[in-house]
């Protein structure tokens, strides 16, 4: 069978994969709770299952219809993708360690990363805001069970006393070559319109 929209495609078995992920995590790290009490894993495993459906949708109806040139896939940004979804794993496995509000902070700052013109400063109020957002909505709104502040370093698993010390400083690395780079291309951009400003 001939995918017709290769882009609906291609976005829904991306969707399908990171539901199943998210549902598959959830399911086996946390305790699931009931609708009257949920746990901390029922909202992520069902956000996870309704994912999936819908990704499979997408990838169905993309094999209807007429091929057109407007729905090949082009140049894919292949790191953007990976910092998104490291983004979205890493809070995964460092919600029970670090707690909640770190984990926030860290998916939202590491996931802008994922952005041209990065900036430290928006990444920053970016994460405050949704970690409010955040705890309203879901620790006093729907009233979640889930760790709020770090765990004791000793009362962490091995792996996790190995990656996540890693994978932090990899986001500091990471980005303090992003900070870099959108440093220098602002300063090229405005090199560019001096230039044309003087022609």
């Amino acid at each position: 069978m001939m995918i017709k929209n290769q882009q609906d495609f291609w976005s829904g078995i991306m969707f399908v994969v990171i539901g199943a992920f998210f549902a598959y995590i959830a399911s086996s790290s946390y305790s699931m709770g009931s609708a009257a009490r949920m746990g901390p894993a029922f909202l992520p495993y069902y956000l996870g299952i309704i994912l999936l459906i819908l990704g499979a949708i997408i990838s169905i109806t993309a094999l209807r219809g007429k091929a057109q040139e407007e729905h090949k896939v082009g140049r894919f940004d292949w790191d953007i993708l990976l910092m998104i979804i490291g983004s979205l794993v890493g809070f995964g496995l460092m919600l029970k360690p670090l707690g909640f509000y770190l984990s926030i902070m860290v998916l939202v700052i590491f996931s802008s990363m994922a952005s041209h013109e990065f900036s430290l400063r928006v990444a920053i109020a970016n994460a405050l805001f949704l970690l409010l957002f955040s705890y309203l909505a879901f620790i006093r709104g729907l009233q979640l069970v889930m760790p709020l502040t770090p765990t004791p370093f000793s009362e962490w698993h091995r792996y996790e006393q190995l990656l996540i010390p890693i994978a932090l400083s990899s986001i500091v690395i990471i980005g303090y070559f992003k900070i870099k780079q959108t440093a220098q291309i602002k300063d090229i951009k405005s090199k560019l319109q001096q230039h044309q400003g003087g022609n």
